[in-house]
């Protein structure tokens, strides 16, 4: 398979930790030129460091960037934007505390609203100029299983993620003729800190063992296991590489068969 990303830049969002990094090690192992972003610049040297570099011409940095602050977002994609062309896109940022919908602030909705679907708005049209340039363009968008089934206690989330998979699905029709592919990896329960933070409220929340929380999650998981965060850096890899160039406006996801949904 042609998973060869050579000469190819791609900037990849949450990329300090976790499935973000995760995935910017997987595209490093594909020849790309990986630039991480995120709001920790020591953590962000200290990632840097442990990307792999397999040729003299490779070449990755760093970008300190906060998506809840969107006239900054804007003027740092501007200055990446007139300095490097990006063919690569992997939208990617944490998700919201969880709570019951109805207890949920306006000014909650649309802070994440603008952290999510705004951000990857901004950054879109600032990097698909330079992928029609090129004829070649990966746009993949980490959200949620929740695209495919709501989970509980996560009211906020559930409407964000699925306002970003529409917007992804819509944008999928519009670019493809130039070469761009718009698709979306949906984590199950995956093993982050954004996981553990999960768990923690949730045991907080209901008096219960978080040990208990874990294995009534696990029952509903037919593979019995939460799945890795390389695990689904692989699959954004793999929807990033050349030989994925059918595979558009899909939502893939990788949590084990926990969605009853097709």
């Amino acid at each position: 398979m042609n998973l060869n990303l050579k000469n190819r830049n791609a900037f990849i969002g949450g990329s300090s930790k976790g499935i973000g990094f995760a995935a910017a090690v997987e595209l490093a192992n594909s020849e790309a030129n990986v630039t991480l972003v995120g709001r920790n610049e020591e953590l962000l040297k200290q990632k840097l460091s442990e990307l792999p570099v397999l040729s003299e011409t490779q070449i990755h940095d760093y970008v300190v960037l906060d998506y809840t602050d969107i006239e900054n977002l804007k003027t740092v994609v501007n200055q990446l934007v007139s300095k490097r062309d990006y063919q690569i896109l992997v939208n990617n940022t944490g998700g919201p505390a969880g709570g019951d919908i109805i207890n949920e602030s306006q000014e909650k909705f649309e802070s994440i609203f603008q952290q999510h679907l705004i951000a990857n708005q901004i950054l879109t049209q600032a990097f698909v100029p330079a992928m029609k340039k090129a004829g070649f363009g990966r746009i993949v968008n980490v959200i949620s299983v929740s695209v495919k089934q709501p989970l509980v206690g996560l009211g906020v989330s559930n409407t964000i993620r699925w306002a970003v998979a529409a917007w992804a699905k819509t944008l999928s029709k519009e670019i493809a003729q130039f070469g761009i592919t718009v698709n979306n990896v949906l984590p199950g329960y995956t093993l982050t800190g954004r996981l553990d933070e999960v768990l923690t409220q949730k045991s907080a929340a209901s008096n219960i063992a978080r040990s208990e929380i874990e294995n009534q999650i696990l029952t509903n998981i037919p593979t019995g296991k939460f799945a890795t965060a390389e695990e689904v850096g692989a699959a954004v890899a793999f929807l990033c590489s050349p030989i994925a160039a059918s595979i558009n406006g899909v939502n893939l996801p990788v949590d084990g068969g926990l969605s009853m949904s097709l």
